[in-house]
């Protein structure tokens, strides 16, 4: 683009006029303009960046939004699923519960069968205790009359008499038990003749209605009634079934219209991107030229203070490209430490709070390793965590993290001699920003260890 716009400046210059101090005006002016229609492109870039930035910002909130549904839908449908199997259990319990009541019925029909003989036989105990009343009194008048038969014998009567007394008493004792026994049988079968009654009632409804057997009617009435909800619940839970199901097509074919709504945004994205660096790197002094040049700058530095570190044996070169990151156990997001993360403490702080007074519009300024990890960040945002606030360590903990997303990882691993990138930077509780970056490798015993991050804001 940039070798077109010479082409055109170079061109008219010399059709301007064949007076070479004519030409030689003329040129300056083309250049100038040509700067200015640079510096206008650019800044219009810079804005194309920014609303690229921010709809691929909304739509990440629109992805993150559509997963959780997809979720909460999966989740939905399994509780469905649970639901189907809780109503098969109650239609089948109710059935069980039917049958039940079915058995019991024929089992009090056999009650009240077995009761009718308990209260034949009872009566018949009932009549043979009259007889032995009956028998017990003609004794004690026999007795009675022995007694004073012997009486009249006098004294050889007098045995006799002893004898007619004792069976006089005995007498008596039978009577009273077998009345007793009466008594008592005559009470328990009044009390079975009433059970009798109320197991062989027909249920037909009426004052003679059994209760028991409209007890059995009731059980059976809400019997019915819980089946015939389990079963209306069981249709509306497979329609609801069937809708979610259709609804999780739904989602899914929003979530690959989302994808490539992604790819189209990215496509995006990198261009303006690629066109603010086009732009930076015609030589044309832009707005974000300094910045570029400070990251260089801030780069050359890391290597240099990482390089002497190597030389001075301060930290093995091993070391110092270690990338088994431990985890700190109880972080939230998670932190991580390596072997070359202290001395990451000790060199890049002095860089890093110098690169955050260049610009007012600077936020942060971080080297990272060629995984995004970021031993050591800019003070300010280096807070011990709290626990159990994930919102605020996002915020302000952002020291020994890994930030291996898009924009992270290619800073990182941009081995050109700059990257400017536009994005949403998460800063906690649902804020973004939005911001620039500009970024340069950071390059030790030419090998490439990572980058350097400038971000700024517009």
């Amino acid at each position: 683009m940039w070798d077109s716009l010479r082409r055109r400046a170079g061109k008219a210059a010399p059709d301007a006029s064949v007076d070479g101090a004519e030409v030689g005006f003329r040129e300056p002016a083309m250049q100038g303009n040509t700067t200015k229609v640079v510096r206008e492109l650019s800044s219009g870039v810079s804005k194309l960046g920014r609303d690229a930035a921010e709809v691929r910002g909304l739509l990440e909130d629109t992805q993150k939004v559509v997963t959780s549904q997809a979720h909460a839908m999966q989740a939905l449908g399994a509780e469905l699923e649970q639901v189907r199997h809780a109503q098969d259990g109650i239609n089948q319990s109710t059935n069980q519960t039917r049958e039940a009541v079915g058995r019991a019925r024929t089992a009090l029909s056999g009650v009240g069968e077995e009761v009718g003989g308990i209260v034949a036989t009872l009566r018949q105990v009932s009549g043979a205790a009259s007889e032995i009343t009956k028998i017990a009194l003609q004794t004690r008048l026999v007795a009675f009359n022995a007694s004073v038969e012997a009486k009249r014998a006098g004294e050889a009567g007098r045995g006799f008499g002893v004898v007619a007394d004792a069976v006089k008493d005995l007498a008596a004792q039978v009577e009273a038990s077998s009345k007793a026994i009466m008594g008592t049988v005559g009470t328990l079968d009044s009390r079975i003749e009433n059970f009798s009654r109320e197991l062989r009632a027909d249920g037909s409804g009426g004052a003679g209605q059994s209760k028991i057997l409209q007890a059995f009617a009731d059980v059976e009435v809400d019997v019915d009634l819980i089946a015939k909800s389990a079963q209306e619940s069981q249709a509306t839970t497979q329609q609801l079934a069937e809708r979610s199901g259709e609804l999780g097509v739904e989602i899914q074919q929003a979530m690959r219209k989302l994808e490539s709504a992604f790819a189209c945004s990215d496509r995006f994205l990198r261009l303006s991107e690629q066109m603010i660096e086009q732009i930076a790197s015609s030589g044309v002094e832009v707005e974000d030229s300094p910045y570029i040049q400070a990251v260089q700058g801030a780069a050359a530095e890391i290597a240099g203070l990482l390089e002497r570190a190597v030389k001075e044996k301060r930290i093995e070169a091993s070391a110092l490209f270690d990338e088994q990151y431990q985890q700190i156990a109880g972080t939230d997001p998670q932190q991580f430490t390596t072997r070359f993360t202290q001395i990451a403490d000790q060199l890049f702080p002095e860089v890093q709070e110098r690169m955050l007074k260049f610009s007012d519009k600077v936020v942060f300024c971080i080297a990272v390793d060629r995984n995004g990890y970021v031993a050591t960040h800019n003070k300010r945002y280096c807070q011990p965590q709290r626990p159990g606030d994930t919102a605020w360590n996002t915020a302000n903990s952002r020291y020994r993290r890994i930030f291996n997303d898009r924009t992270g990882l290619a800073s990182a691993r941009n081995q050109r001699p700059f990257l400017l990138q536009t994005y949403r930077r998460d800063m906690g509780g649902g804020n973004f920003v939005l911001l620039k970056e500009a970024s340069a490798p950071v390059t030790v015993a030419g090998r490439h260890w990572g980058g350097v991050r400038l971000a700024f804001g517009f």
